[in-house]
């Protein structure tokens, strides 16, 4: 090899050696700053940022970045100013420790607990033998009298359109929608409203109706037998409770493997959880 040659390869490895890290070589472990002795990697800004509210995690990455990387490093200058911890430290530092492991155990609990045959065995479970339940839609015009109620029946017989007279008299919430309340069931009206709605025929109109809202005139508008809802629509409902049994479940198993010893403590009153002078 030639005196040039060689020295082209020394100069290219010099300049290879001074790039920075390539996107392979980036690791956890890359460190991004070191504080007398102390380094800080690219795992911590990872972390930093993972912890930060949504609305702040949406800032350029530059940015954060930057900003992450100062406030660490500030972090760490003061910490290590602080020197060795005080008794209230250290007990705050031992409890978060312990609450984030613990909430990393049972995050990835909750995480393995929720498959498609969960979800299924537990939609079985809940709504394999449900009844179809009755269903009604129905319109009303809300008065303050009977005689009022009583009028309103007398122009519908005449022809007149309900929407446009709940629209025009109605003193209800649905009165602008032309009285319109959508579909319910059993139980979510008031019992001599869903009794009236329950003795109509589809398209029939009621007498008037008292309830403790004043004077109705009803219309059933139709009714249907309604069967359980779709796994898709009851999926995040059911997602919960299978995570709540899990965690109850894991939780409970630990509990009993584990070594706890609990000594007599009836000597100490309760209210010395107030007493913070035991720690300063």
């Amino acid at each position: 090899m030639s005196k040039r040659h060689s020295f082209l390869m020394g100069a290219a490895m010099a300049v290879a050696l001074a790039l920075p890290a390539t996107a392979q070589d980036v690791t956890a472990d890359t460190v991004v700053a070191t504080v007398n002795g102390e380094s800080l990697t690219l795992g911590h800004l990872v972390a930093a940022r993972s912890a930060l509210p949504p609305q702040y995690q949406q800032l350029p990455d530059d940015v954060l970045f930057e900003g992450l990387l100062e406030q660490l490093i500030q972090q760490v200058v003061l910490s290590q100013a602080m020197g060795e911890l005080d008794r209230r430290t250290q007990a705050i530092l031992e409890n978060e420790r312990r609450a984030l492991i613990a909430g990393e155990m049972l995050q990835g609990v909750v995480e393995e607990a929720v498959s498609d045959e969960a979800l299924q065995e537990a939609y079985d479970a809940q709504f394999a033998n449900a009844e179809p339940t009755e269903e009604w839609n129905a319109s009303h015009i809300l008065v303050v009298s009977k005689e009022a109620a009583e009028g309103l029946i007398a122009e519908l017989e005449g022809g007149a359109d309900f929407a446009a007279l709940a629209k025009e008299h109605s003193t209800g919430p649905s009165g602008p929608n032309g009285g319109e309340l959508g579909w319910f069931s059993a139980g979510m009206m008031v019992p001599a409203f869903e009794a009236a709605v329950m003795a109509l025929e589809v398209g029939a109109v009621s007498e008037p109706v008292a309830t403790q809202f004043g004077w109705h005139v009803v219309k059933l508008n139709d009714k249907r037998l309604q069967g359980p809802p779709p796994l898709e629509e009851v999926r995040d409902q059911l997602a919960e409770i299978i995570q709540g049994t899990a965690m109850e479940e894991a939780i409970a198993a630990l509990m009993a493997a584990a070594a706890i010893e609990r000594p007599d403590l009836s000597a100490i009153d309760p209210a010395t959880l107030k007493d913070e002078t035991l720690i300063d």
